[in-house]
């Protein structure tokens, strides 16, 4: 795939924009700028395990569907569900229907609240993890970090799945702990200053 593609109005985006029309407007809204928002930050983790094996297209394309089936990802009502709610999600074919992610965002929804007890927020924990430097990383070019390997391996120690070295790297680029917009990306500028915009959460 070519490294960018034009949009509409003949800027050049991320190339993975050209596999479908609905990924320009969340790549130039949304992908890759920081997000410091508790209930997104789950969300976003929590969309990214129901991705592996699939593609962000699918996922995407369902993404209201998981928002009305999860309560908009307030991790504290979804730590409440119950079986019957799994049994619920087992049989809405709005959203990807696999057991064990399912049960597994439930899992993570009250190891969300653990962790808001002990950290503050969500958002000062995961911050915690951004990169120092990205000098000598050519965008796009690595699936994993030693920073996503490193959140991945503290979050499953808390007890969290469906967390791995490569949903977590994708969870950093979408939220904006990293600038991954390849360099001639019409977007890449607007995220750089929105990062340096960006008060980091504490």
């Amino acid at each position: 795939m070519s490294t960018t593609v034009l949009g509409k109005d003949g800027q050049p985006r991320c190339g993975w924009c050209g596999t479908v029309d609905a990924f320009f407007d969340y790549h130039d809204s949304e992908w890759g700028f920081p997000v410091d928002n508790d209930i997104r930050l789950f969300e976003k983790l929590c969309l990214e395990s129901f991705q592996s094996g699939l593609s962000w297209r699918t996922i995407l394309a369902k993404r209201d569907n998981f928002r009305k089936a999860f309560l908009s990802f307030d991790f504290n009502k979804v730590a409440k569900f119950t079986e019957q709610d799994v049994e619920r999600l087992l049989n809405d074919k709005g959203i990807v229907r696999h057991r064990g992610k399912i049960e597994a965002v439930i899992n993570n929804a009250k190891c969300a609240q653990q962790l808001v007890q002990e950290q503050g927020s969500l958002a000062a924990y995961f911050w915690g993890f951004e990169p120092q430097s990205a000098e000598n990383v050519k965008p796009q070019s690595m699936i994993t970090s030693p920073e996503s390997i490193a959140l991945a391996k503290a979050l499953k120690k808390q007890g969290w799945k469906f967390v791995g070295p490569t949903t977590v790297y994708a969870f950093l680029q979408a939220m904006g702990l990293i600038n991954d917009h390849v360099e001639n990306c019409i977007t890449r500028k607007k995220v750089a200053l929105a990062r340096e915009q960006f008060v980091r959460p504490k």
